[in-house]
């Protein structure tokens, strides 16, 4: 396309002159005016619908991020769907997590309008990222019977200036829209993931998160004989047992701090394939609560024995901990994995 022909209309799709855009300008400013729009020609129908809309509706979507669709969501409610699943921001439910829970009762699919299914949508695809969402797409689908079959809640009021949190949850699922506020915590909140495909077989054929493992055993192997005996534990603790336990505490399993820098790099590669499914801005928030609590070298790998699914000594079951840092993969019988990040206990 010449340099000439490089307007295009975020309506109507159509690509028109540079020069023939801006003398429809004028054209249209009079005719949207006195509401004579549909007697336009197709180019001062263009410029119309710039100066009618402000903004283009691709220009108003790329400034959308999931805190502006939770705001969008809780305007588009009815008091009823309030009543239901909005709670004071200090509610104990929203700092509940399990692998398998509703936070409200109703499902995205019975509860909410077309229009607000998608935007619940919306929230979710942009607090993941590309590869994220399409593992836990698939992961909701073999699990639970779709996106859904889901629950939401919203706790605080969005846009008024109040701390808020949107919350989804299910089986095999938590997860948060933190409202981008700043309280030393990742996500805003522990969150789950987990995938039931693959029960009690070696290897878990199909599990969308096995990779993890596979990327934690890396770290395993690497190890020399005497690491591995401090790094591998008979039995693991509770899967749900994330909570931040502050820098005098006692970690499981060997200290980074012990390893080679080779050795070091690669549970670094495996800290980012497990932040990887999220959003930028949510990893990197993650990173800072990391370095609050002293870095890479204060944190603790450990490896257990129990439930080695097919005795094949590739550790189903292992852990990442530090003073703010937990994270609890449970690869047997399927994944459950458990998620606590925050800079403060």
């Amino acid at each position: 396309m010449s340099e000439q022909r490089n307007v295009r209309c975020p309506e109507c799709g159509e690509w028109t002159d540079r020069r023939e855009f801006m003398k429809g300008v004028s054209a249209a400013a009079i005719a949207a005016s006195a509401g004579v729009l549909p007697m336009l020609g197709a180019t001062q129908k263009c410029a119309a619908h710039s100066l009618l809309s402000g903004a283009s509706a691709a220009e108003e979507k790329a400034k959308a991020t999931p805190e502006t669709a939770v705001k969008r969501l809780y305007d588009s409610l009815n008091d009823k769907q309030k009543s239901v699943i909005c709670k004071p921001f200090d509610d104990p439910l929203r700092q509940k997590y399990s692998a398998n829970w509703a936070i409200t009762k109703p499902t995205i699919g019975e509860f909410f309008t077309k229009d607000q299914q998608e935007t619940i949508r919306e929230i979710f695809r942009g607090c993941t990222s590309e590869d994220g969402y399409q593992r836990f797409q698939k992961q909701m689908e073999e699990d639970y019977g779709g996106f859904g079959k889901y629950h939401v809640a919203i706790f605080g009021k969005p846009g008024q200036g109040e701390k808020f949190q949107w919350v989804m949850s299910g089986r095999h699922m938590t997860i948060r829209d933190d409202g981008n506020f700043t309280d030393g915590t990742a996500f805003g909140g522990p969150m789950v993931y987990g995938h039931g495909t693959g029960d009690s077989q070696k290897g878990l054929p199909g599990n969308v998160f096995y990779y993890q493992t596979l990327k934690a055993n890396e770290v395993f192997q690497m190890l020399d004989g005497k690491q591995q005996k401090k790094a591998l534990l008979d039995n693991s603790p509770p899967e749900d047992a994330v909570q931040i336990r502050g820098p005098m505490a006692k970690f499981p399993g060997i200290a980074i701090a012990e390893l080679s820098g080779d050795q070091k790099k690669l549970v670094e590669n495996v800290m980012h394939e497990l932040l990887a499914p999220y959003r930028a801005e949510d990893v990197k928030e993650a990173m800072g609560c990391l370095k609050s609590g002293g870095g890479l070298d204060k944190m603790h790998i450990a490896f257990y024995k129990d439930q080695d699914i097919g005795s094949d000594e590739i550790w189903d079951i292992w852990r990442l901990e530090g003073p703010t840092f937990v994270w609890h993969f449970r690869g047997a019988p399927h994944v459950h994995t458990y998620v606590n990040i925050a800079s403060k206990t």
